[in-house]
């Protein structure tokens, strides 16, 4: 039991770091692709990828099972398309990645107010620690949202949304058959949506293929695969820990790759989002802290 855990915390861990590596891959490759293609190649690649591994599971879905994972995915293809937008015009990776697991602090709000759902304690005191740090982040210049924060923070609500629909889908849907619809979702609508706002498909260097292609492989496909088998092993306490770590990881790719470097007021901020997050899981910390000391 004690080698499974440990084998499932190391493939979390690896999940996180492919994650992480996403949004390098994704930022070089939006220096010579626009988003909407980008993120349509990308998505609509890797759910191809992933449903030639699970067609059993695909044929022997229901009609409203299609359709219920069908809206899930135009609500994952929103959220995306405003996440690859806020990347395109950010200057600042690790401030993004921030952002955006914004997300996770608010799930339990999102189910309290559309779904009635309990609300636990914590979530209150991890709301203004977020609601800090997301202001440390846009007072730099005056009280002004910079276009990539907005796209970001608007990101960050429909992921939990998206997290809340998910959740309760789990329970009918196979998990794999699900990942693969949405993604493959994401990558129609987007390119539909680049067809019909960007036009032509245009790449200014060879190079963006590879970035590309790196996406694909390693940022979705290999990510969604490690990352199903590992929470299939995974308690929900180890997996909600090890997840936030995504962008304490993509700060540091981006500090070492494009050299960023974090103000005294931007470091506070995310500083603040991280311990937001931590609080927000502060009973799967107690538990683990507990089965630890055992």
């Amino acid at each position: 039991m004690k080698d499974r855990t440990l084998l499932s915390d190391l493939l979390l861990l690896v999940v996180t770091l492919l994650a992480a590596s996403g949004w390098i891959f994704s930022k070089e490759a939006l220096q010579g692709m626009s988003p909407l293609w980008f993120l349509g190649i990308r998505f609509f690649s890797a759910g191809c990828l992933l449903g030639a591994l699970c067609i059993p599971q695909l044929k022997a879905m229901t009609r409203r099972q299609w359709r219920q994972a069908l809206w899930m995915g135009l609500l994952f293809a929103l959220a995306l398309m405003l996440w690859v937008h806020g990347l395109f015009f950010s200057t600042h990776v690790g401030e993004g990645a921030f952002i955006t697991s914004l997300g996770v602090v608010l799930v339990p709000v999102v189910a309290r107010l559309a779904f009635g759902d309990a609300t636990e304690g914590s979530t209150w005191v991890a709301l203004p620690l977020a609601v800090g740090g997301l202001a440390c982040l846009s007072l730099r210049h005056g009280f002004r949202f910079e276009p990539s924060q907005a796209f970001f923070c608007g990101a960050a609500l429909l992921f939990a949304l998206h997290f809340n629909l998910i959740s309760r889908a789990l329970a009918q849907i196979p998990a794999f058959a699900l990942t693969t619809i949405q993604l493959t979702m994401v990558g129609s609508v987007a390119l539909l949506a680049a067809a019909v706002s960007e036009g032509p498909l245009q790449v200014d260097a060879t190079a963006v293929w590879g970035w590309l292609v790196a996406s694909i492989l390693l940022a979705s496909s290999a990510r969604f695969l490690i990352q199903a088998y590992a929470q299939s092993m995974a308690s929900a306490s180890h997996a909600a820990i090890i997840m936030i770590l995504e962008p304490l990881w993509a700060s540091i790719m981006a500090a070492v790759w494009f050299a960023e470097q974090m103000s005294l007021q931007q470091l506070a901020g995310c500083s603040l989002i991280f311990l937001a997050l931590l609080v927000n899981r502060w009973r799967a910390i107690r538990q683990l802290l507990r089965s630890l000391l055992r």
